[in-house]
Order: C-alpha cells, then structure tokens, then sequence
C-alpha cells in the first residue's frame, strides 16, 4: 500500500461534472490499494467573485478579513468534493487548513507555512476514509484564520506530502505536464519527462506557469518528489526531483519567456560605495522586485546602471525614483515598457561550454536585438523587444534542437502509463 497525495486545481474541480469526475479519480486511486490525501483548490473563478464582492462593500478591505473570505472557496470544494465521493460508494472526509494540522506565521494573504501537525489526517487515513484538504489556507499560531497566497494549493500539497512523508505527490492541473516552450508559441514543444528542482526552479521564475516557484523551493527543500500532470487524461507528466547524472546529457531543458517586463535606465550614476544601495533600498521600501541588473564600466567617474521590473510597478517606479536619482546626483533616469524576457535553462550548461555564444549567434541571425543579459549557473536570460520574442522563442527552441521527440536514452526515468508505480517515484530519506 502506497500514501499518496494527489492536488487538484480551480480548473479541474470548475464545475460539479468535473468534481465528479475527480472524485472517481481519487476513488479509483484508492481502491488499487492506495491511502489517499487529496488537496484542492477554489472552483475556478470562484476567488475572483470573491475578491469583486468584497471590493463592492469595501473599497479597502482589510486583509484578516479577507482571508476569512477568500478561505471558503476551498471550503466549499472540499465538501462537494467528499459529498462526491461518498456519492459514489466511497469513504471521504474534507478537512480546512486549520483541521488538517496546517500552522503559519500571522502574515494575511501572503503566510508561511510554519508547520503541520498530521495526526488528524493520519487518524482518518487510518479508518479508511479519502482526506481531503483545503489547499491554499492554514491557521496561525494565534488561531486566525489565513491564506497563503498565490500558488497556496501546490504548496498545500507539496507540504502535506512532506509531512505524512508520502510515497507519491501528484499536483494534476489544465496541462499534462512541463513543455520545453510554451506550446501556444512554439508549435514543436515537447513535454519534458524529467526536470530537477532547480531547472524548475528557474523555469517558474521565467515565466513559465505551470508552478509557482515557492512551491518547487518548498519540495526541493524538503525532497518530495512530485509529478505534473493532467486531470482531464490518464497521460503520464513531468517529473520533478533532484538532479541525476544522466539529466546533464540534455544541455537546453527548455525556452521560457516573460512578456510583462520593463527597463529602467538610471543614467551618469556617481561611481563611489553606497550609492547602488541607496538606489535599491529605495525600491524595495515600495516593495518593487527587481530582476536584472545591469551596471557598466565607470567612465569620467560615473556609471549608469540598468535594472528590469514587472510591467505593472513602472508608476510606482516614476513616481518615487526621481527624488532619489537627484539626491544621489546621478544624471536622470529612464523608463521603458514593451520589452520581454527570453531565457534558456538546463543543467548540462554546468558540463558544456559555448550555450551563450550559439544563443547569441542564433537570435543574431534572427535579426533580434540583445538590450540586456543575464545569467547563472544553468541559466542564460537575455531582454529583448517584446514583438520580437515569440520569434526569438521559436528561433532558439529549433537552434538547440529542443523541436526533436526526446529520444529513449534522453528517457531516463520512463513511466509506462496511469499512476506512476510509488517504487520509480518514492521519496528518498
């Protein structure tokens, strides 16, 4: 008998056809000899309507009672879910945050999962019953009630997993898996079989959506092996573990690009200590995360500095950087949207040389102009014109030959079909 748990999201439980047909998953999870754990989302756009209807009483909300809101989405999931599967002949009992043991800081619409205390969910595995967890909430150490914020429900998941030390942790969505490209702009993106943690890491960050990256941290962190896949088929996902030796064989994992950025230019910086720090104290007192940086070579005793931000902070940007770029005595600054972000990740980059030239060579070619780069140990992210970077995608995704079906000796942790076997997938430790 395996323990495993199994997340399901807002798309997957939209509706009560679908939440039936969740039900019968976990059902026939269960009855090949499985203890299961189930944690599910809010219906979707069930959260929306919430957050419309708390703005139609209050301008401004306050957050505790917020969450006090938001929290029923799943509460009400999580009961459909269980009258669902006791419907069909089964044995289930829906659990809040709070009932499943989940303690978090005191930090509303945004906590931390401090720790969890099973015992209840353990009880009830242990008569039999189908738990099922409201994903996205917890209960603080002062009993209030609180949520965890975007992507709440994977890492409901992931922790639950780590808790109970689950032999399986499966987070079924809309996809049936990691693609090495989006494959709404590339039309050759191939499902990944295998992916570590930290090419999983870096794919969230990059835009790709299918994780949050706080969930990826979470499982690497604690070494709960998890899988993405689809709920609407029976399809074999996307592995997510520790790296292994044979993952470095593939230099380029995947492509990932992120529309909504923008740059800001601060230009004829004084070049002496404590400048660069007064800029970025500044912006994180706005609470604006900035991403790539970009400093050039100092010249006349000046330098200027470059950094990208989300899209959607340029006002708070305009707003409150002029008074400190003429307090420093830099020369102004300049702000500019309409741009993205194209990255290329892998773990082979640690083992082969070369990757930025072919990158660079590959969009050069392509006639795409290169504004910034960055980069890290397995990853290359370099900013170009957002009408470009569709192109730019295609382009790099063919020129590193990620258009090609993974071949069998790239397969290393093959998944014949249905429930992983718990024994490919088991945690370690």
């Amino acid at each position: 008998m395996s323990l495993i748990v199994q997340k399901y999201g807002g798309t997957s439980v939209g509706s009560p056809d679908r939440i039936l047909n969740v039900a019968r998953r976990i059902l026939e999870t269960q009855r090949v000899g499985n203890q299961v754990v189930a944690v599910v989302s809010a219906m979707s756009g069930v959260t929306d309507s919430l957050i419309e209807l708390a703005r139609q009483v209050a301008p401004h909300p306050t957050e505790r009672e917020m969450d006090v809101l938001l929290s029923t989405g799943e509460q009400t999931t999580i009961a459909l879910t269980a009258m669902a599967i006791n419907g069909l002949g089964g044995q289930a009992v829906s659990l809040t945050g709070a009932q499943a043991g989940i303690v978090t800081d005191g930090f509303h619409t945004k906590a931390k999962i401090a720790n969890i205390t099973p015992k209840r969910i353990h009880s009830f595995l242990d008569e039999g019953s189908i738990v099922i967890v409201a994903g996205f909430q917890g209960e603080s150490f002062e009993g209030q009630i609180t949520t965890l914020g975007r992507g709440g429900s994977d890492l409901t998941a992931i922790a639950v997993a780590a808790a109970i030390k689950a032999d399986l942790c499966q987070i079924f969505t809309d996809v049936d898996g990691v693609y090495s490209c989006d494959p709404r702009i590339v039309k050759r993106a191939r499902k990944i079989l295998e992916i570590s943690y930290d090419e999983m890491l870096e794919m969230a960050s990059l835009g790709s959506k299918v994780m949050q990256s706080r969930s990826v941290e979470f499982a690497k962190k604690f070494d709960v092996i998890f899988e993405v896949r689809s709920s609407f088929n029976d399809q074999p996902g996307t592995v997510v573990k520790h790296e292994t030796a044979g993952m470095e064989k593939v230099v380029i994992r995947g492509v990932s690009v992120d529309r909504k950025q923008a740059k800001v230019t601060i230009s004829r910086v004084p070049d002496k200590p404590g400048v660069a720090s007064r800029v970025f104290n500044e912006i994180a007192v706005i609470n604006v995360n900035v991403d790539m940086i970009v400093q050039n070579v100092s010249a006349a005793g000046t330098t200027d500095i470059s950094f990208t931000i989300p899209a959607d902070e340029l006002p708070k940007i305009e707003k409150h950087l002029g008074p400190i770029v003429a307090e420093i005595g830099a020369g102004g600054f300049a702000a500019q949207a309409g741009i993205a972000k194209l990255s290329v990740v892998g773990i082979g980059m640690r083992s082969h040389s070369g990757v930025a030239a072919r990158m660079f060579e590959l969009l050069g070619k392509g006639e795409i102009n290169i504004q910034m780069i960055s980069t890290s140990e397995i990853k290359i992210s370099v900013i170009v014109d957002e009408d470009r970077v569709d192109d730019g995608a295609r382009i790099v995704h063919t020129g590193f030959g990620l258009d090609e079906v993974e071949s069998s000796e790239n397969e290393i942790g093959f998944i014949e079909s249905g429930v992983p076997a718990p024994h490919k997938l088991r945690r370690s430790g």
